[in-house]
């Protein structure tokens, strides 16, 4: 059968809510629709009434043959389809993800870290199609990183590789990070991580900015990229520091793995050049001759084409491969 006349469902789980969707294999999505997570303080209830949304709405799709579930979530585990200890998560210590859905459907399911699955997404559906060795890099709430090694993602041993996000930029100093350390590269780098700039800017200079009007709730990376859009001195500042910090390490990550490119995804990667410039200036500074005008940064082909849900899906096409 065409992969087109195939759908599988495609699952992002967030902390408040998740989204899903129906993919087909040439990565056209049927539908998509969200779904709260923090709702749930059992992740058996949750995974019980996403199942019986999901049955609903596959009966709309009964021309297609139906071939998995594929699942990205914070820290999920590829190997054991389990999903451990993630902070931002209201389902505390281990999570048997997969074994629960499996109790709703007799087609595989398939998890992931969220960033694996979108870099899975870029390699069957976007800019990454034909490459065999690249990174993609998710810049949201924290900053996620998934992998890719002569055509396969690198999981390590215990299906936790790739954590780039946790890579210091100050060694035991620096900002406070959700994993309990000091200085981080997300802390920097991520959707977060811009607000902590921007506010550590307003701090330390007088220069006007429309930023001040709001407070740390309200603010958003896309308050600071409309603000540095029409011209705001001090968003921008926070946008070419941001870019240092992660042009900086992403010249540390060519060094192991030599990618051919490395992606932006995320709503922060959503700014384009305000995010792209000052990441390539950094990187350019500081990657080693050697790999120098070999990898480029790019945004990701996914960005705003429901790319979390396309990375999920794309999981269930990947495993059949």
């Amino acid at each position: 059968m065409e992969t087109s006349r195939e759908i599988a469902i495609g699952i992002d789980i967030g902390g408040t809510n998740s989204r899903f969707g129906v993919v087909t294999g040439d990565g056209a999505v049927l539908k998509h629709d969200r779904f709260p997570t923090r709702t749930y303080s059992k992740a058996e209830d949750y995974v019980e009434a996403l199942s019986h949304k999901i049955k609903e709405v596959v009966k709309d799709y009964e021309e297609y043959a139906f071939k998995g579930i594929g699942i990205g979530a914070p820290n999920g585990n590829y190997f054991s389809g389990t999903i451990e200890q993630a902070p931002n998560l209201v389902w505390q210590g281990v999570i048997p993800l997969t074994d629960l859905f499996k109790r709703y459907f007799d087609t595989p399911v398939v998890l992931t870290n969220d960033a694996n699955a979108a870099a899975i997404g870029e390699m069957m559906f976007g800019g990454a199609r034909g490459m065999k060795d690249f990174i993609v890099i998710t810049l949201g709430t924290g900053l996620g990183s998934g992998i890719v090694v002569n055509g396969d993602l690198v999981y390590g041993h215990d299906g936790f590789a790739g954590e780039l996000g946790h890579c210091f930029v100050y060694m035991d100093k620096g900002r406070k990070c959700g994993c309990g350390r000091r200085g981080c590269l997300e802390t920097y780098t991520s959707a977060q991580g811009i607000k902590r700039t921007v506010f550590e800017l307003m701090a330390e200079q007088t220069r006007e900015s429309e930023l001040r009007k709001l407070s740390y709730e309200e603010m958003t990376s896309e308050n600071i990229f409309e603000a540095a859009r029409k011209g705001d001195l001090l968003a921008k500042e926070a946008f070419e520091i941001t870019g240092h910090y992660l042009g900086m390490k992403l010249a540390d990550a060519v060094a192991f793995s030599s990618p051919r490119a490395i992606f932006l995804y995320g709503g922060l990667a959503k700014s384009g050049d305000m995010i792209l410039k000052p990441t390539r200036k950094a990187f350019d500074a500081y990657v080693m001759n050697i790999f120098k005008g070999k990898a480029s940064i790019l945004s990701s082909d996914l960005n705003g084409k429901q790319g979390a849900i396309l990375g999920a899906a794309a999981l269930v096409w990947k495993q059949r491969k």
